[in-house]
């Protein structure tokens, strides 16, 4: 598996969404769990996961961290260079209907439940998951700073943020910025600025749904053309080029595609091995370009 930096930490190019296994349409349990260690066995040490995973209501809270957690420590093989990213400020009180909450006093002590939650010490990466309008967005990211600190967590990141939310956080954070999960994908291309200045300031660029969501990924060839004859020419599923496509963005790019069976995963690891041809990458900018 072809690597990439988050911080100061090597991880696998593509990483492991762990959303699906948690919210509607979730999997049984040994399903998912199979889907984690086939991952780590083709060689994933990034997995993505968020307290706010789950059915909706405060009982389900964190569903996906245990999951993750548990699946890890399970995991018969050697994972010890897995990182496990999660985020904090964004609530699901019930089905449908998610809220922020991006008060310093509560993300600090969402941080320490998810640490409970996913059996570590210290969390890898911990990122604010989303803004909320009734908060300064300083402030926040002021709580990311004191966990830092405190040793609550080792990296910090932010997610759903604008250049200027991404350029403050790094300001209150003293440089400490490591990482953006914005969502980014061919049908959803409005980060470009955002990935931009990742590759500028070498923070980690992690899109999320990278394939369009769970609603798209499946018709990423039908939608876009272009996407499957560059597939057909390589002999591989046009997921796979949308993820290679994204890599061939910049070096900072890791992308975190959703799964919740063990050959989703296993297909889009095979992303990391693709390395498109510049005629490939224009192709594929020039037919997004006029979609």
């Amino acid at each position: 598996m072809k690597q990439r930096t988050i911080g100061d930490t090597d991880v696998s190019a593509i990483g492991l969404g762990g959303m699906p296994m948690s919210i509607e349409g979730r999997p049984d349990e040994r399903r998912s769990i199979a889907t984690i260690h086939a991952a780590l066995e083709a060689g994933v040490t990034l997995i993505d996961t968020a307290d706010a995973y789950h059915l909706g209501g405060h009982d389900e809270v964190g569903h996906n961290e245990e999951l993750i957690g548990r699946a890890v420590r399970e995991f018969h093989g050697d994972a010890g260079s897995v990182l496990i990213a999660t985020k904090g400020g964004h609530l699901r009180p019930e089905a449908g209907n998610w809220t922020q909450n991006g008060d310093p006093a509560y993300l600090k002590e969402a941080a320490k439940a998810s640490a409970k939650r996913l059996g570590v010490e210290t969390i890898d990466l911990y990122q604010f998951h989303r803004p909320d309008p009734a908060v300064p967005y300083a402030d926040s990211i002021g709580a990311l700073a004191e966990l830092l600190d405190e040793g609550v967590i080792r990296m910090a990141g932010i997610s759903n943020a604008d250049v200027d939310q991404i350029r403050q956080a790094n300001e209150v954070l003293d440089g400490r910025l490591v990482s953006v999960q914005n969502q980014y994908s061919p049908a959803f291309r409005t980060s470009e600025a955002e990935l931009e200045l990742c590759d500028e300031m070498s923070i980690a660029f992690l899109p999320w749904s990278p394939l369009g969501g769970i609603a798209g990924a499946s018709d990423l060839g039908t939608t876009y053309q272009d996407f499957a004859t560059v597939a057909r020419d390589r002999g591989v599923t046009p997921q796979v080029i949308a993820l290679a496509w994204e890599l061939a963005k910049s070096d900072v790019v890791i992308p975190i595609p959703g799964a919740s069976r063990p050959q989703s995963i296993l297909d889009s690891v095979t992303a990391a091995t693709i390395r498109l041809r510049p005629e490939d990458i224009d192709r594929l900018d020039r037919s997004l370009a006029t979609a």
